[in-house]
């Protein structure tokens, strides 16, 4: 059963203003991979993150990494993901904590209602998987390999509010 997230929820573009999720989710669903680049956990799985997002990036939904940190920072971790993906900074976790995650890195979907129709917290590949999965099965698109050779192994992450 899909988990509600507060409409109101800001995410605030890179270099951009801060709107609502309700903004964000009214035409796309939102595939965020959610990550906190102040730890080895998150550095790991930059490329695989980016890898996943870069699979929907041509599908009907928006892709984009959430970072919490500030601007600077971001655009510092991310290099040139930061160009190619949407990216939203949340350096007070609100977002985080809105969304209900507890480990970092993370994968999220959410559809046009608000709602998570699936996560997964930490990096365990099955899991991620299956959001991918579910993804692409709502967007009528391909899945992308997950793993593929050359991620990292599994591992718990980190906590997500800090």
């Amino acid at each position: 059963m899909p988990i509600d997230v507060p409409p109101d929820t800001p995410l605030k573009r890179l270099g951009g203003d801060s709107r609502p999720l309700e903004e964000w989710t009214t035409t796309f669903h939102l595939a965020l991979v959610v990550l906190d680049p102040y730890t080895y956990e998150s550095a790991w799985l930059l490329d695989t993150a980016g890898r996943i997002l870069r699979n929907f990036a041509e599908a009907d939904c928006r892709t984009a990494f959430v970072v919490t940190c500030d601007d600077d920072d971001a655009s510092a971790f991310l290099g040139p993901w930061g160009r190619e993906f949407l990216v939203f900074t949340d350096p007070d976790r609100l977002a985080v904590k809105n969304i209900g995650l507890e480990r970092l890195p993370a994968f999220v979907h959410i559809n046009q209602a608000n709602q998570i129709e699936a996560k997964a917290e930490g990096w365990h590949p099955d899991e991620w998987r299956a959001v991918a999965e579910n993804l692409a099965e709502r967007m009528s698109w391909r899945r992308p390999t997950i793993p593929e050779a050359g991620d990292p192994a599994p591992y718990a992450g980190t906590p997500a509010l800090g």
